[in-house]
């Protein structure tokens, strides 16, 4: 399978899957912001060493630099506006009580430890100065976060939980083993659904390893993670891709166009759906969403 990097509006995410004889099974999503009863959310900033320059920590000159009377830079807060934003979104459009809870995670010793913020409204996350935790984490562990949310909030209907990193996770495998067993809960209706989605924020993030989570194969049909790079983001509504109801229908009519002007689905009769699955012939290199009038063009490459 494949995840289209670049992705026109109204999409959401597209994904590839080749099939037998070279045709193109594609599933696509379009971008809205759903709507579920009682939903928490929560929004986890990474608290580990490698994150101090990203939070606009003070950086002291090397050994040789000081001796020539160098100073102590300051460099520039990059979690501040993202953090706000998605927390001031998700407490205003999405959040049942009005308010996200944040956190930061991979504190303390091997960066095993949480530090709770606070539960805050959307005015207070605008307000809000996202500063360093109090004690940066000397590893990056992921599972103490999952868990912390999960477990809080283990009776709503639904959670949705952002967690941004600027970089690699040590414990990669002990979250895609709980991540399984959590999954199979969900299918079994022993556990509430839930959402999560891994931002990747600087130049040194891991997407190797974001992509494994995206594409964890629990098993079931539970799609627990996404993944998103703060850089490549061009809507704040993007955290929300793989997230729709299957049953929702955002046009009256539409239809799917191969590059040979074949028409491969045709949603005349029962509505275009927020999520799209269709095959295109071999050798396919675009498609064409035909909808309210308009062709919206979609690379497949």
């Amino acid at each position: 399978m494949a995840q289209l990097k670049k992705i026109v509006d109204p999409f959401g995410e597209v994904n590839v899957h080749p099939q037998p004889g070279g045709r193109l099974r594609v599933t696509a999503t379009i971008l809205m912001e759903p709507r579920r009863e009682g939903t928490q959310t929560g929004i986890a900033l990474d608290g580990s060493a490698s994150m101090s320059s990203l939070y606009g920590e003070e950086e002291s000159p090397g050994f040789f630099a000081s001796l020539f009377g160098a100073k102590k830079t300051t460099t520039r807060n990059e979690i501040t506006p993202v953090a706000q934003k998605v927390c001031a979104y998700l407490a205003r459009k999405l959040d049942a009580d009005g308010g996200t809870t944040c956190i930061y995670w991979a504190t303390g010793p091997a960066g095993s430890k949480i530090e709770v913020i606070g539960d805050l409204t959307a005015d207070d996350a605008e307000k809000h100065i996202f500063g360093p935790p109090q004690d940066f984490g000397t590893g990056t562990q992921l599972l103490p976060a999952v868990r912390y949310f999960v477990d809080r909030f283990k009776d709503a209907p639904w959670g949705f939980y952002v967690f941004i990193t600027d970089g690699e996770l040590h414990d990669l495998d002990a979250v895609k083993n709980y991540s399984i067993r959590h999954a199979r809960d969900v299918a079994a209706g022993r556990a509430k659904p839930v959402k999560f989605v891994l931002i990747g924020i600087g130049p040194n993030v891991n997407e190797d390893q974001m992509e494994q989570l995206d594409d964890l194969d629990t098993g079931t049909e539970i799609d627990l993670w996404d993944h998103k790079l703060a850089a490549e983001m061009r809507v704040l509504q993007e955290i929300f891709a793989e997230v729709v109801d299957k049953n929702a229908r955002v046009a009256d009519n539409g239809k799917i166009v191969a590059p040979n002007g074949q028409v491969v689905k045709n949603y005349s009769d029962t509505g275009l759906p927020a999520l799209l699955q269709f095959e295109l012939p071999a050798g396919a290199t675009h498609f064409v969403l035909e909808v309210d009038g308009k062709q919206i063009k979609q690379d497949l490459v």
